[in-house]
């Protein structure tokens, strides 16, 4: 009768092999459920009636196996996502699966996380120059406080993606369409940009001054309060974009404004009669 008992718990925890703690909970009750047959037998029931009396005994064991099975996955799915203060320089990521994964303090210079699904995963006080963003999947990440200097993000998914406050000298976005990016609080200055398209972006308190912008699309962009000395947008194109400094009457912006080029860009009404506003030379622009 015991192999009988063995084999009722073997066909109700069968979906489950292989999750450790429901392991842990099958060799657990089989010993409970021994002891309790052993008793009825020992009361006079017969074979039968014992083993009957002793499953029916166990409650709804299903709904509880799969609660324990949940939490445990839910659990070992932490420990896989959580990288956070480790040594991982050069380590390889490439392709990998992990949702909400956490980067904090760690060194991942010159990681290959190419082709990776970040989706919802948090890199802040990390090391991270050098690393491989190309084609990984970074939907709703935030990277904050971050060394990302010469890292690549060549035609990278960066939708609600958060970038603040992080070092990205040399970093080259190449083919990629940003939407819904925060680029904020982060010195630009020396980052590249190349066949890109800026869709609902936020640049504010950014440092953009010099950048090279030119044949690149802007739809729903915000430049307000950044720095733009120098910038140029040749040819580019611009729709509903935001140019505000923060203060009505702002001489020093207005001057910045006017060292912009515009030359051969086409723009909407809106943004054209906003930037007429603030003098910027609009000569060679196209409206639309």
């Amino acid at each position: 009768m015991n192999q009988k008992l063995t084999d009722y718990l073997n066909s109700v925890f069968t979906p489950y092999d292989g999750v450790k703690s429901v392991t842990e909970l099958k060799a657990d009750l089989l010993s409970d459920l021994q002891e309790r047959y052993r008793e009825l037998r020992a009361d006079g029931k017969d074979d039968e009636t014992a083993f009957q009396m002793t499953i029916e005994g166990i409650g709804d064991i299903e709904q509880t196996i799969l609660e324990v099975a949940n939490l445990s996955r839910s659990l070992e799915r932490q420990v896989l996502t959580n990288f956070s203060s480790s040594n991982l320089v050069k380590s390889d990521f490439a392709g990998v699966t992990a949702h909400k994964g956490q980067f904090i303090g760690s060194a991942l210079h010159g990681s290959d996380f190419s082709g990776a699904d970040l989706t919802g995963s948090s890199f802040k006080s990390s090391d991270v120059r050098e690393a491989n963003f190309d084609r990984a999947n970074l939907t709703d990440c935030s990277l904050s406080a971050l060394d990302l200097r010469n890292a690549s993000f060549n035609k990278t998914i960066l939708v609600r993606t958060n970038f603040s406050k992080s070092g990205l000298d040399g970093a080259k976005f190449t083919g990629v369409r940003l939407t819904d990016v925060t680029l904020s609080m982060t010195d630009l200055r020396k980052t590249i940009f190349e066949g890109c398209s800026f869709d609902g972006v936020d640049f504010k308190y950014s440092d953009l001054g010099g950048m090279c912008f030119d044949g690149q699309t802007f739809i729903g962009v915000t430049f307000d309060k950044a720095a733009l000395n120098g910038a140029s947008f040749r040819g580019a194109t611009l729709k509903n974009v935001s140019f505000q400094s923060g203060f009505t009457f702002s001489k020093k912006y207005y001057l910045m404004i006017k060292t912009i080029c515009f030359d051969g860009a086409t723009m909407d009404k809106l943004t054209f009669a906003l930037l007429k506003g603030m003098e910027a030379d609009l000569s060679k622009v196209t409206v639309i």
